[in-house]
């Protein structure tokens, strides 16, 4: 038996959404919800990578007006990622590479790219590799999704905050003003992740935010934190 044919049923967003998922493998993590979290309005957006379609549901359930497309390669996640959101008919999913396929353009982008390099450290399982290695650098997953863009509209990721340089390097000259949420774990501790946004067209200065601290000191979440994960509110940005 594969991965894929051993499903979960998990509720996100406080049971707003429900995901089937496989039991092993790349799963929805935090990361999902933030990012869908930070997704701007706008008329029709895209997600890059969408794997089982949790985040295209959870900014779904935030931004009711707003129309999805959601790109998937895997055609095993991309037919989970269908059958999830089958329910609602603001979300479409195309079986393809986000990066190439024919899709148009969009008032906004939104990816969690994969983040490991395959040359460096031990490879993810079978399961997780076209999840998490990076076949493509930033640069390229960058530039192809800039030209996904209206004018005015932003470029919205999450990845690890050791990314921060490439992500900034590849954004510029392609897009502008820049802003970076980081994300800690606690207050005070070293940010592990972050958020950037960057827009077409923009002129506006870089903008380092203040940031999201996830948890309480006693391990239970923030009231910001909270908020997200179970009200489904957006990032606090600003």
């Amino acid at each position: 038996m594969t991965d894929a044919e051993t499903l979960t049923a998990d509720r996100l967003l406080g049971g707003r959404v429900v995901v089937r998922q496989p039991a092993q493998g790349y799963r929805v993590n935090a990361d999902t919800i933030l990012l869908a979290a930070a997704v701007e309005p706008g008329d029709r957006l895209m997600e890059a990578g969408c794997g089982v379609g949790a985040a295209l549901l959870c900014a779904a359930a935030r931004l009711p007006e707003a129309t999805f497309v959601g790109v998937e390669r895997d055609p095993v996640y991309a037919a989970l990622a269908r059958d999830n959101t089958a329910h609602e008919p603001r979300i479409s999913v195309l079986q393809g590479d986000a990066l190439t396929c024919e899709a148009g353009v969009f008032d906004g982008v939104f990816c969690n790219p994969p983040y490991d390099d395959p040359a460096q450290g031990r490879p993810p399982a079978p399961s997780r590799q076209a999840a998490k290695s990076a076949e493509v650098s930033l640069d390229v997953w960058i530039g192809a999704l800039a030209n996904r863009l209206r004018g005015g509209a932003a470029l919205t990721m999450i990845h690890r905050a050791a990314a921060l340089p490439a992500i900034l390097k590849a954004v510029d000259g392609r897009l502008g003003g820049a802003e970076v949420l980081p994300i800690r774990p606690f207050a005070g501790a070293a940010a592990r992740r972050v958020l950037v946004r960057a827009r077409k067209g923009s002129r506006a200065p870089f903008a380092l935010l203040a940031g999201l601290a996830l948890h309480q000191d006693d391990g239970a979440f923030t009231d910001a934190a909270q908020a997200v994960f179970t009200d489904a509110a957006a990032l606090p940005w600003r």
